[in-house]
Order: C-alpha cells, then sequence, then structure tokens
C-alpha cells in the first residue's frame, strides 16, 4: 500500500483538515512536515467541530500522529490545544502522539518580534500571523535555535543562549524594547519541559521503522504551495517550504517515501492576508463566494478574500509539488450560479503568460483571462456519487482536470467527512 502525502495546492485553506481527516482513519501514522501553529485545520466529526492548528488531524481519530522535524513548536501553544482537545473527549498521550527531537522552539521573544516587524512595516506588510513561525524559522537556519531535545539540557543552555540574546537583543533596541530576560526564559523553558518531555523521541526512527514494516504514512503539509518560501507569490508567503518535497525533509524519510501526492483545491480560489491575487472579486459576486464557503480563518477569523478558479496557479502548483491526484473540495459553494469563470492565462501589458511571472511587480499587475463556464442550478451539497451530480458540475470538473493537467481523484461537497466522492483511492497505488 502507498503512503499519501497530503499538500495544499492553493494559498492554504483548502480544507485539507477534512481530508486528511476522512484519510487519516485508514493509515497507521500520520505525520505533520512542516509550519507551525498558524496552520488552521476544522475537522467535523457527526456533532463535533475540532480547530486544530499544530497537532496532527490523525490526533483525532486516535491514529498515532507525529510532528516532524520541519515543524517549528510553540510548547506553551501544545500544551493549550492538548488540553481544548482533551475537553472535547480526545485522549493524547504519549503512545498516540510524538514530537520529533529536533523541532525548533517557537519563544516569546519570537512572537514579539514577529509583531513588531508587521506594525513597523506599514503598507508592506504581508500578513503574518504574528505567531513567531518566521523568527523561529530565521534561528533555525541561524544555528541559535532552542530545540526540543534542549529541554532535557537545560543546564547546558548558556552558550546557546548567549547567540540568541547576541541577535535578538540588538534587534529589540531597534524596536524600543528592553533585552531578553534571561532568567525569565529560563523559567519559562523549565516550567513547560515536564509537559513536553514525554512526547519526545526520534520521530525519523518512528517513521523509518514504520515503512520498513509496511505500514501507511500520511504525511500532512499546513499553508499552500502558493505560499512555499521559494516557489510562492514571494515576499507574501510562509517561512517554509510547503510543497511534498518537505514530506521527506521535515520528517527524516528519503525522498521516495511521499507515495500519492494528494492536492488539496477549493472549487474556487481563496486567499488570507496581503499579496497578489489576479482573480480575486471585490463585488457581491465576491461576497456571495465569501459568505456561503464562510471563509473565515480558522487560526485568525481573518476573512479571506475570494476569486474564480485559477487554472494557471494550480497546474504551476502541480508542477513544483509532483502532484498525482486533487481532491476538490467545496463544490457545493458555486451551486446556483449562472455561470462560472475559469482562469486560463494572464495578461500582463502586451504580452500573455500560461504562468505566474516570479516577481512581485509582474505578479501585482497580472489580469486573468477567462473561459466561461455555464453554472448549475440543482445542488450538490452532501452529493456521494459521481450520479447525485448535476452533469454540468461533472463538466466543470473535466474542465478543471483538462487545464490543470491533473486528474480529480476526491471530491468534497459538504464539511461532512463522509460527504466525499472517490473517484481514486490514493492508498491504494
Amino acid at each position: 500500500m502507498a503512503n499519501v502525502t497530503v499538500i495544499g495546492a492553493q494559498w492554504g485553506d483548502e480544507g485539507k483538515g477534512k481530508i486528511v481527516d476522512w484519510l487519516s482513519e485508514r493509515a497507521d501514522v500520520v505525520a505533520r512536515f512542516q509550519g507551525g501553529h498558524n496552520a488552521g485545520h476544522t475537522l467535523v466529526v457527526g456533532e463535533k467541530v475540532y480547530k486544530l492548528s499544530l497537532l496532527p488531524s490523525g490526533i483525532v481519530r486516535g491514529t498515532l500522529s507525529v510532528i516532524g522535524n520541519g515543524v517549528v513548536l510553540d510548547p506553551w501553544h501544545f500544551r493549550d490545544e492538548v488540553a481544548k482537545l482533551a475537553g472535547q473527549g480526545v485522549e493524547i498521550t504519549p503512545e498516540n502522539l510524538q514530537i520529533a527531537e529536533t523541532c525548533p522552539l517557537i519563544l516569546p521573544f519570537h512572537r514579539d518580534l514577529d509583531g513588531l516587524r508587521e506594525d513597523a512595516s506599514g503598507a508592506g506588510k504581508i500578513g503574518t500571523t504574528r505567531r513567531g513561525i518566521g523568527p523561529a524559522y530565521e534561528d533555525k537556519v541561524g544555528r541559535r535555535a532552542i530545540r526540543v531535545c534542549d529541554l532535557a539540557h537545560l543546564d547546558d543552555l548558556d552558550l546557546q543562549i548567549d547567540r540568541l540574546t547576541a541577535h535578538h537583543d540588538a534587534l529589540r533596541a531597534g524596536f524600543g524594547e528592553a533585552p531578553i530576560d534571561r532568567a525569565q526564559l529560563m523559567a519559562d523553558l523549565t516550567e513547560i519541559a515536564a509537559f513536553i518531555l514525554p512526547f519526545v523521541k526520534p520521530v525519523w526512527l518512528t517513521l523509518n521503522k514504520a515503512k520498513a514494516a509496511g505500514k501507511r504514512i500520511l504525511f500532512e503539509g499546513a499553508q499552500g504551495t502558493l505560499l512555499d518560501i521559494d516557489h510562492g507569490t514571494y515576499p507574501f508567503v510562509t517561512s517554509s517550504n510547503t510543497v511534498a518535497g518537505t514530506a521527506a525533509s521535515g520528517t527524516g524519510l528519503g525522498p521516495n517515501a511521499a507515495g500519492f501526492v494528494l492536492g488539496i483545491v477549493k472549487a474556487y480560489t481563496t486567499r488570507v492576508g496581503s499579496g497578489p491575487f489576479p482573480t480575486e472579486l471585490e463585488d457581491a459576486t465576491g461576497q456571495r463566494l465569501g459568505e456561503r464557503g464562510h471563509e473565515f480563518g480558522t487560526v485568525t477569523g481573518r476573512k479571506r478574500r475570494c476569486g474564480w478558479f485559477d487554472a494557471v496557479l494550480v497546474r504551476q502548483s502541480a508542477a513544483v509539488s509532483g502532484v498525482t491526484g486533487v481532491a476538490l473540495t467545496k463544490l457545493d459553494v458555486l451551486d446556483g450560479f449562472d455561470e462560472l469563470k475559469i482562469c486560463t492565462g494572464y495578461r500582463i501589458g502586451d504580452r500573455t503568460f500560461d504562468y505566474l511571472p516570479a516577481h512581485a511587480q509582474d505578479q501585482a499587475k497580472a489580469e486573468p483571462i477567462y473561459e466561461v463556464i455555464e453554472g448549475w442550478q440543482d445542488t450538490t451539497a452532501g452529493a456521494r456519487s459521481w450520479a447525485e451530480l448535476p452533469a454540468q458540475a461533472i463538466k466543470y470538473i473535466r474542465r478543471i482536470e483538462e487545464l490543470i493537467g491533473c486528474p480529480v481523484t476526491l471530491v468534497s461537497t459538504s464539511p461532512e467527512r463522509e460527504d466525499t466522492i472517490l473517484v481514486r483511492d490514493p492508498f491504494a497505488d
């Protein structure tokens, strides 16, 4: 049986939580491989709604879940999220959740710096979640991060804290802030260590043993490909690689472990925060999409920008992530539209493009070239087979497949996990 890697193929918020939850029932391990608690996943299981941001989605089903080394971990948020789920009846123990020893920690001064920078950027704001994700990744690359394994060696942290404070105190001074309180930092780390350490394991070893035993591993990405630090709409991106290749480096498995790459795609397009968005609709149609799709960020609560489906961007995402098949979500939001539009190219000045150029100014000037598709009046909500879909909805799906050069393998027709049309089983490949 194949492993499956789930990624977002737009700007995030594509409905990965439901799909991962749907797949996790048949997986032996669910592994989160990048990002932090800036990622929001909403799971609807019967009458219960679970909102996750750091924990792998498989935890709700009791599936062995691991947080890989590619994740930056806020230990206090982790404790809060575990407590919140416990209040909803989800038991989380070291037997069903593991944290990689080498995860960098998000510390209080990372959150401070994130907010200070964003506030000082004025019109140049990137639109971060202010949760310290970027600064934590900077410290990782700068080789000054405090990692999860350091919580077991707090008496040996002086030199590492010297490196951290040498960097951060200068930045804080530039913003008129006091230096890092070393004593308070040590007290905070000492207080949280006892809660975190029981979950800490050599995750790379757990996953390699699972692979050798023929276990099915489900790799769960956060955000979306268009927010990738290398392949996204830079600088309006996240601070990690969100593409499928990171499933290997972010967990400690080789590149042949990714298996079936499932790209999650909404039947239209949304984006949270700043940055280019060629098909954005700032009119009644955009508002209708937002209202019907309940488009508010799971983590921030920010209203999402909405627009027509952009086949150019999804085709680009599928290429850089090696997508095997697509899960198309929120098809039911398009019920009742007389006509739909799909972006098939861009016009920038007197030139046309079948991809999104790399430079931010070109991206901002990109005007969509649309193909108009007839809509449908019947409902797709709750459909669980092709036979239950209106003929025109099927035509819409088939045209998307043609334009993105990738087959649709799953169709989601409501937030309920069972309202899913399975075209091709990712785990069977």
